[in-house]
This record gives C-alpha cells, sequence and structure tokens, in this order.
C-alpha cells in the first residue's frame, strides 16, 4: 500500500526523453494496478508505493482540476482521451505529457480499469496548453469552494469547444 508523501513543487522540470513512453493501468477508482519501469524512474516513486496508490499521487497542483473532470467524465462514457498533463515527481520536479487514456473493458463492454500512454509533449502546442491551463487554473481559484471553481473553469472549457464546434479531441489536435 502506499506511503503517504507531502511532496512541494521545486519548479524545476524533468522533461521525458523523445523516445520514453510512461505507462500505466488503473482500477474503476483510479488506482495504479500497473506502472512501467519509465514511470517509476520518472516519477521517483518506488513501484511498491505506486501499486496500489491513487493516480492523483503524481497529480501537480498547478494542474487545472477542469481537465481532469473532462478526462473522467470521457473515460467514464468509454470513450478515449487526449489531454496534456501537468505531473509532479516525488521530489517536487514537474513534467508535462501527452496523455492517451482509454478505459478497458471486458467482453460484456463493461469497464474493468483504465490504461494511460504519456509521452513527451510537442513543445510548441504545450505553450500554447500552458496559456490556457493558466486561464483555466486562475478560474478555479478565484472561489474559496474549490469545486465551485473546478465547475466554473470546467463551464469555460465547455463554452470554448462550443464556440469551436468541436469536440475535445479535435481542440487538443488543432492545436
Amino acid at each position: 500500500m502506499t506511503t503517504k508523501y507531502a511532496v512541494t513543487p521545486t519548479g524545476k522540470e524533468r522533461p521525458l526523453g523523445e523516445e520514453e513512453l510512461i505507462v500505466s493501468k488503473t482500477d474503476l477508482k483510479g488506482r495504479i494496478t500497473y506502472a512501467n519501469d519509465v514511470f517509476v524512474r520518472v516519477g521517483q516513486y518506488p513501484l511498491t508505493d505506486l501499486i496500489g496508490a491513487p493516480h492523483s499521487i503524481v497529480r501537480h497542483p498547478d494542474m487545472p482540476r477542469c481537465v481532469f473532470k473532462l478526462l473522467w467524465d470521457t473515460i467514464q462514457a468509454k470513450r478515449e482521451i487526449f489531454a496534456y498533463v501537468l505531473n509532479m515527481a516525488r521530489s517536487g520536479d514537474h513534467y508535462w505529457v501527452f496523455a492517451h487514456v482509454t478505459p478497458s473493458l471486458d467482453a460484456k463492454n463493461d469497464i474493468i480499469g483504465y490504461h494511460s500512454n504519456r509521452r513527451k509533449p510537442d513543445a510548441d502546442k504545450l505553450a500554447k496548453v500552458k496559456g490556457l491551463y493558466d486561464v483555466l487554473l486562475a478560474q478555479e481559484r478565484r472561489f474559496e469552494d474549490r469545486k465551485q471553481g473546478m465547475e466554473r473553469a470546467f463551464a469555460m472549457v465547455q463554452d470554448t469547444l462550443r464556440v469551436k464546434g468541436m469536440e475535445y479531441d479535435e481542440f487538443v489536435f488543432s492545436i
């Protein structure tokens, strides 16, 4: 089982290598059931601490929560999603990934878990995403009630997509 770590962001980046691929699997509640060696190395957690831990163990506090809501809503609807995610290693160093998250389905088409592959994002696209995420994070932090802030930022994302006439994946690939 997982040990709780008090992790503080350092502001130092731990970029992924061009050919590196982080792979993980989780159960229905988002607890890690598999982590490859790249995840262990980049995240700086022992494998024994990752297995059974919530995937949020690597969540960076500067990652907009509304993006995770969008991610969870999408995969729980049995659809895949691509998203840029800011993660934090055990040291407090951060690393950006371009994530592809899919539900794992059984023979009856029931969700039995989730699978994620993450790679180094394109620097030019990431610069655009950071600007959007800064706006979303500022919106979330305007509210004392964290849930209300997340819901307001989520509404901003939905409004942006509606105006553009796009689904989120289309938006991500159009950046």
